[in-house]
């Protein structure tokens, strides 16, 4: 007889068009039901509770003796929990935040008992390339998802096996219709067997095994307590069918082993919605989220290594609060942006609170380690850390506090360290230390912006002297009408766009940050273009700038003001009734082939997107953009667009896609990338397919809406009113430009972009006092050195369990690689890792010197003891 596995669950969205706090109150009363039929009913075998631990936190802040009896429910079977901490999305969260939602998960379950070993992700937005990598670093072998698959990956059946580039796979079990289609089932015969009509035709036709899988659940349903009468009434009608309450381990366990095997991300919206374009919905969330995920990954976790190699306490504590705020922004409605508008408030508020913890903890890494510096010297100091595994010859940019009118800059051995002043500011002593001013000391300070130039080691430090001068120092700024750099000559165009010429190529690019505006009819799901309208490109914008340089870099301020229609009717009626003003802060090192942006756009327009463009003068069948721990090639124009109304496709397949800290265009002579430390969405455009389009924000007043040029039928969501996404008022954002000849690895000038070098000014002055620290720390320090292969350090940690480091490299090249590293401190054992920390095998050392090879695509974790 075929089975009919009936999974009971609920899924479990936090926050939504509904608040956290509202959501809980439910969530107490379904617990405490669910805990009834499990406890009470011998036959009722178990419960799963939507793969997140998120909930059980939620829970037990309100009911913490009710710890032992979910104990009790776990170790017997009955309540299945994990491997997630929150429903994590897939395609606008990086690599390392989908680690740490899996490590924490884990971790909390290890309270209770063991994990669901079952990657359960029923209703993310598509699924990326490389999470069968990331399950298996985890000993998780399967996985549960629904939304991205169709028979273009290869099969059409619903049980597969799912590989990753470098050979990871999981056994997978497609949910066609999703987490809820038994949801509510009624208990009368004809209602039933009118949803079972529905159902089983779908689900016969992609079994491999003559069994189907009927989830009873749905969005934050209470437990179905007439399950059983439902399950009599279904026997009577299915008579050739087995029905049982069970768990997917069950329905995992009757797979055959010979199965179709797929590869690669799963973004098809032909069956169900994937939502191509949701990576820009409130960009100013996405800009947020990704600044914070590369702080942490990039400077915090690296800087506290650094700290605990020299004898300081690692706080785990305070960086896993950190980070349990930025993953409960990252369920799949939540990072996705399609919520109410005071839902969008309590995300931000938590983007809010984790950035001030991270700053604050990365100031009191950098104070401690500059504080215990041991010098007989009496000056202050100006430390500069490298978070690389390379040493770093780089442009610092430092602010110094003092009462001096003049200093110079002095290394270790006494050299003087020419510096160039950039700004030079007037400070109260009060914002210095409080209790000058209460001492009546109204002396003022200077806070000095000064950029110099300086060797500092790999993932390590070197301190700087400041010496006192007689003379006053102001700032030297030359104003010029075009730049000339090591790489490039730069030109401002009247129209606040940039004409660059890349020197070495012999390439030029026109019209680099042309603004394109579209009218959008859509939602916070989806951009939708308004009928029978073109994309306005402002080739005639109207700009002012000013070009400013000194000794290391130039600066090009730009102002370009946009007239818009105010909305959809000003639209309809073609009338531009507002100003939306973009200011571009552009900054040029002499000696690097990158240009940096830093855009502050004030939007006064509604529904509408709003993109810039990088050409490439490449005619590209491909891009190249990263995703967790690689690369991926995405085509430009997917082929479906030709057929997707004919087929009946849920969506239609735009090339829109996610990126996370780049996308590149290439040819055989040379690349063009954009890097980004904001915005994560693209597409490629142009009648050559030659030029990037960033999306820098959308602009909708709805959740959800029915019947979208490119998604026809049913609202997504509801159609709730969302005036906030409109995102009228200010949205900075941060992204660079960078051509090279021949092939560039982008993910290294990526992780370089975003790793910029930081500085502590130690001063005998600070309202937050230490006492003298009892450690001694040296004037220069070296962590750890790579011998500069094109592996990337993902990132440096102490391990969550072990008194030693973890080091986490990818490679996201087409080759393998070797990377070497040299150890500069004490160490002990050197063990390669799985992500979740558990130890593999020993690494073999030859002087202190570590190796390894690595796939393309492929993480690897290495434990120093």
């Amino acid at each position: 007889m075929k089975k009919v596995h009936i999974i009971p669950h609920m899924h479990w969205d936090r926050e939504w068009y509904f608040s956290t706090e509202e959501s809980r109150i439910l969530l107490v009363n379904n617990m405490e039901e669910i805990f009834e039929v499990l406890e009470g009913n011998p036959d009722y075998p178990c419960f799963l509770l939507d793969g997140q631990t998120a909930i059980l936190e939620d829970y037990l802040a309100v009911k913490p003796q009710a710890k032992d009896r979910i104990k009790k429910l776990v170790q017997t079977g009955k309540l299945l929990i994990g491997p997630w901490y929150t429903q994590t999305d897939e395609m606008i969260v990086g690599g390392e935040s989908i680690v740490r939602n899996l490590l924490y998960g884990s971790k909390d379950c290890e309270a209770f008992g063991e994990a669901m070993k079952i990657g359960y992700l029923p209703d993310s937005f598509g699924q990326s390339a490389q999470l069968p990598q990331i399950l298996n670093g985890f000993d998780i072998k399967h996985f549960i998802f629904w939304r991205g698959a169709s028979e273009r990956l290869g099969t059409d059946k619903t049980e597969f096996y799912w590989e990753s580039d470098e050979g990871s796979r999981v056994l997978v079990q497609l949910l066609p219709l999703g987490y809820a289609i038994g949801k509510y089932l009624p208990e009368e015969e004809e209602a039933l067997q009118t949803r079972m009509k529905k159902y089983f035709p779908v689900l016969d036709k992609g079994s491999t095994n003559g069994n189907v899988i009927l989830p009873n659940g749905h969005d934050q349903m209470p437990i179905q307590q007439n399950i059983f009468e439902v399950m009599e009434t279904l026997k009577r009608l299915y008579p050739d069918r087995e029905f049982l309450l069970s768990s997917y381990m069950d329905s995992f366990a009757a797979l055959s082993s010979s199965l179709p095997t797929v590869r690669g991300e799963m973004l098809d919206g032909k069956y169900m919605r994937v939502h191509r374009s949701i990576f820009s919905s409130r960009m100013d969330i996405k800009a947020a989220n990704t600044r914070i995920e590369n702080k942490i990954v990039d400077i915090l976790e690296p800087l506290a290594a650094i700290a605990y190699s020299l004898g300081f306490e690692y706080h785990h504590g305070l960086i896993e609060l950190i980070w349990k705020e930025v993953l409960k922004n990252h369920a799949h409605d939540s990072i996705g942006c399609c919520c109410s508008d005071k839902v969008h408030q309590e995300i931000m508020n938590r983007f809010v609170l984790a950035e001030e913890k991270i700053d604050r903890l990365i100031d009191f890494y950098k104070r401690k380690i500059s504080d215990a510096i041991a010098t007989d010297r009496k000056e202050d100091i100006v430390t500069a850390f490298n978070l690389l595994s390379y040493e770093r010859v780089d442009t610092i940019n430092a602010v110094v506090t003092t009462k001096q009118t003049a200093f110079i800059l002095e290394d270790a051995n006494g050299s003087e360290i020419p510096f160039e002043l950039v700004e030079k500011v007037r400070l109260d002593p009060g914002l210095v230390d409080r209790q000058l001013v209460h001492y009546e000391n109204y002396e003022p300070f200077w806070q000095y912006h000064i950029q110099f130039k300086a060797a500092i080691p790999a993932m390590g430090y070197k301190a700087f002297f400041i010496v006192p001068q007689e003379n006053e120092m102001e700032a030297a700024i030359t104003e010029k009408d075009w730049i000339e750099t090591d790489y490039y000559h730069i030109k401002v165009n009247a129209n606040g766009t940039l004409t660059i010429f890349d020197k070495e190529i012999g390439l030029k690019l026109e019209n680099v940050l042309l603004l394109e505006t579209s009218g959008d009819d859509g939602d916070e799901y989806d951009f939708s273009p308004v009928l029978n309208e073109e994309p306005n490109i402002h080739k005639n914008a109207s700009a002012s700038f000013v070009i400013m340089e000194n000794s290391y870099e130039a600066q090009i301020y730009i102002k370009v003001k946009l007239p818009l229609p105010k909305d959809l009717q000003d639209r309809e009626d073609n009338r531009n009734s507002v100003i939306s003003e973009i200011k571009w802060n552009i900054t040029i090192p002499f000696d690097k082939p990158i240009i940096n942006v830093a855009g502050a756009i004030h939007n006064n327009a509604k529904d509408y997107r709003l993109r810039t463009y990088i050409p490439s003068k490449i005619a590209a069948a491909v891009s190249v953009s990263d995703n967790q721990f690689g690369s991926i090639k995405r085509s430009v124009l997917d082929p479906a667009i030709q057929y997707w109304e004919e087929e009946g496709w849920d969506e239609r397949p735009d090339a829109i896609y996610p990126m996370l800290s780049y996308v590149s265009l290439c040819n055989d002579y040379y690349t063009v990338s954009t890097l980004t430390n904001s915005i994560r969405e693209y597409e490629i455009v142009g009648a050559e397919s030659d030029t990037i389009a960033l999306t820098l924000l959308r602009s909708v007043g709805y959740l959800g809406k029915e019947n979208l040029v490119r998604r026809p039928g049913r609202p997504s969501g509801i159609k709730l009113s969302t005036p906030d996404s409109q995102m009228i008022g200010q949205l900075n954002v941060e992204f660079a430009v960078s051509t090279k000849k021949g092939a560039q690895n982008t993910g290294k000038l990526a992780k370089e972009y975003r790793s910029r070098i930081q500085t502590y000014n130690k001063i005998p002055y600070n309202a937050m006092k230490l006492n003298t620290a009892v450690k001694q720390t040296p004037l220069s320090f070296s962590l750890l050195q790579d011998t500069n292969s094109a592996n990337v350090l993902s990132t440096l940690k102490k391990a969550e369990k072990e008194e030693g480091l973890i080091l986490r490299l990818y490679n996201p090249t087409e080759k393998e690689v070797e990377s070497s590293f040299i150890l500069k401190t004490k160490y002990k054992d050197i063990f390669l890792c799985q992500l979740n920390e558990n130890i593999i095998c020993p690494l073999a050392m030859d002087t202190n010197t570590i190796s390894i090879c690595i796939k393309p695509n492929q993480v690897q974790t290495i434990l120093i003891k």
